[in-house]
């Protein structure tokens, strides 16, 4: 099966400051037939504009991923950590017990264009952490997340695998899926056809029950493909 979350489609909010769009549920969004998909709960594709940003809020036993396509985060927690996040950086921190942090846009005259993505960990009370990365190669693919942090990933605490694929134009990249996975296709850029399925810039692609995965770029493109657990 092979489902179409189009970009238009999700949930929205503008509050200024902020348009955010929502994949799943979140906040004033919710939507009882996205409350996610498998270990994801929060897909948000966020523009925050010059100066602003989310003041100091808390998390508890979420993996929340950042992924930064223009501008720069600055983050601060309560673990001590005060970062810079820039455009093609991955962030990755662990709620766990609990964790308190800000997120801004430092830039006076940029907005910030990231998107923020929650998954649910496999257990619960670890102790919080945070980790960020770069992984701007232009061509081919890059293993961003798994549980065993290999081949320089981040580590995440779910059975799940998150790869970044920049394909070229007319270039084609193949996936197989092993049993009882579920995988989620998230589009940054571009124009795709997922198992045939046409796809374009902010678009997802659900797929399940299926063996094998198949993303056909019509123009360069940049995609986000989640494997994870089956429900």
């Amino acid at each position: 099966m092979v489902y179409l979350r189009k970009a238009n489609e999700r949930g929205h909010a503008s509050h200024g400051w902020l348009n955010s769009w929502h994949t799943f549920s979140f906040a004033d969004y919710q939507d009882p037939d996205f409350m996610g998909f498998s270990a994801l709960r929060v897909i948000n594709e966020d523009t925050v504009q010059p100066g602003e940003g989310f003041p100091t809020h808390p998390h508890k036993d979420m993996e929340i991923l950042s992924y930064v396509l223009q501008g720069a985060i600055e983050h601060q927690d309560s673990m001590g950590n005060k970062e810079r996040v820039p455009a093609g950086e991955f962030q990755i921190m662990s709620a766990g017990t609990g964790v308190r942090h800000s997120e801004y846009n430092p830039s006076a005259t940029d907005a910030l264009h990231f998107y923020q993505i929650w998954i649910i960990p496999a257990e619960k009370g670890i102790a919080p952490r945070y980790e960020q990365k770069s992984f701007n190669d232009k061509h081919g693919r890059q293993l961003v997340l798994s549980p065993d942090a290999r081949d320089g990933s981040l580590k995440v605490y779910q059975d799940m695998e998150l790869w970044r694929w920049a394909l070229d134009a007319k270039e084609q990249a193949d996936f197989a899926i092993k049993p009882n996975r579920r995988i989620w296709v998230q589009v940054v850029k571009g124009r795709v056809e997922v198992n045939g399925v046409a796809a374009t810039t902010s678009d997802g692609v659900a797929i399940w029950d299926e063996s094998s995965l198949a993303i056909k770029a019509s123009e360069e493109s940049e995609v986000l493909v989640f494997d994870l657990p089956g429900v």
